[in-house]
């Protein structure tokens, strides 16, 4: 069986609020959290549909997570 894995990390002014929007939507194949100037999500899984479709759903949250944290701060 083939293993999938990948990390994205994106740099956000707010990366704990970014972070901590996103967290609860993540299924277990991916794992949130605040980095350095930014969040980290690490991502595995064995089926690439499976793994393409949550990315596309994850990057779909962290925009409107960045959003939200953006108007919040101001």
């Amino acid at each position: 069986m083939i293993r999938i894995e990948g990390t994205i990390v994106t740099p956000h002014a707010d990366a704990a609020c970014v972070a901590g929007a996103v967290s609860p939507d993540n299924l277990s194949l991916i794992r949130t959290s605040p980095a350095e100037g930014g969040v980290k999500t690490e991502i595995a899984g064995t089926r690439l549909r499976s793994v393409i479709a949550s990315v596309d759903d994850y990057l779909m949250n962290l925009a409107i997570a960045e959003d939200v944290c953006s108007y919040v701060s101001r």
